[in-house]
């Protein structure tokens, strides 16, 4: 007999969300994936559709779904459009089925912070109009609607913020440093820094991510964020840079270019909340994490990579 809970997954089939996809089914739950495939890609749960408590949806979550379901993960949010809107369809489900509903928010809330490291009550420093303000005004807004239905209706919501998560299935050409890196290493090209490289961030590996998703969702109903999640060691650009070149074996240079606006100069979670209240601390360090993010992308499974390094052997 099922006795699990009706978990749904909006963005399930994303980088974090098909890692978190693995750990519920591993755990005993149903778990109902919805993804337009915007930015994600089926291949990621491929290895699930077979699975009898699996269920893949395409579904654009601007638009209502009428399912019955004990809690609700929000992870869809493509890191462009502004996408704000979105997140009052999934509070309505979840009002209507009295689930338990928990938003990825990030670390881009803080903006270029003043304050270092972020805590969870520094309110940030955020251009509401410059070039990356679509995205943290954006996540800034759906924070604010979640607090604004517990407050409410007394919804049981759950808020985390998290830090440049890394790991397996990445989107090779996502644009974040780390498969930048990762790819740019393994095809033999510069390795593009923005400004001197000293600007810093914090980098969480996708397993601690998940581990920390699943333990706020556990946590009891008047925490209800937001707490931070991320890796609280501190790396520079130059240094990630350094280390992706060491652990590749690659040749391939480095290439200045200027420092986009807006641009944060340091980024690094103060967790206190997240061990004290979630029980949780990541236990991945970044060297280790590098080694098995590289390993996929080298891997003949990556959908992604394996035409790109069959091309690159041949020319090298």
């Amino acid at each position: 007999m099922f006795d699990g809970q009706r978990v749904l997954v909006t963005g399930g089939a994303g980088f974090i969300g098909s890692h978190l996809c693995d750990r519920l089914l591993q755990a005993g739950h149903e778990v109902l994936c919805i993804d337009n495939f915007y930015s994600s890609t089926k291949s990621n749960v491929e290895h699930l559709l077979k699975h009898p408590r699996f269920e893949l949806m395409r579904h654009d979550v601007t638009f209502p779904l009428y399912v019955e379901v004990d809690e609700i993960y929000h992870l869809a949010c493509p890191a462009s459009p502004v996408h704000y809107q979105r997140d009052p369809v999934q509070l309505g489900l979840a009002k209507r089925t009295k689930a338990r509903i928990l938003l990825t928010s990030t670390s881009e809330v803080y903006g270029d912070p003043e304050v270092h490291p972020q805590r969870e009550d520094y309110w940030g420093h955020v251009n509401p109009i410059g070039p990356r303000a679509c995205y943290d005004e954006g996540k800034r807004a759906a924070e604010t609607l979640f607090l604004d239905y517990w407050r409410q209706h007394d919804l049981s919501i759950k808020v985390v913020r998290l830090f440049n998560t890394y790991g397996p299935r990445m989107h090779p050409r996502d644009g974040r440093v780390v498969s930048n890196f990762v790819m740019s290493a393994l095809l033999g090209e510069p390795l593009t820094i923005y400004g001197d490289g000293s600007q810093s961030r914090s980098f969480c590996y996708v397993d601690d991510l998940v581990e920390g998703l699943l333990r706020m969702m556990g946590t009891q109903h008047a925490v209800t964020g937001p707490i931070n999640l991320g890796n609280p060691g501190e790396f520079t650009i130059a240094e990630l840079a350094d280390l992706v070149i060491e652990l590749t074996g690659t040749s391939s240079p480095i290439e200045r270019l200027p420092l986009p606006a807006d641009d944060p100069v340091r980024r690094r979670p103060d967790i206190t909340l997240a061990k004290k209240v979630v029980g949780w601390q990541p236990t991945v360090q970044l060297r280790e994490g590098l080694l098995r993010t590289i390993d996929y992308f080298r891997s003949s499974d990556s959908a992604f990579m394996a035409p790109a390094i069959a091309t690159a052997r041949l020319n090298n």
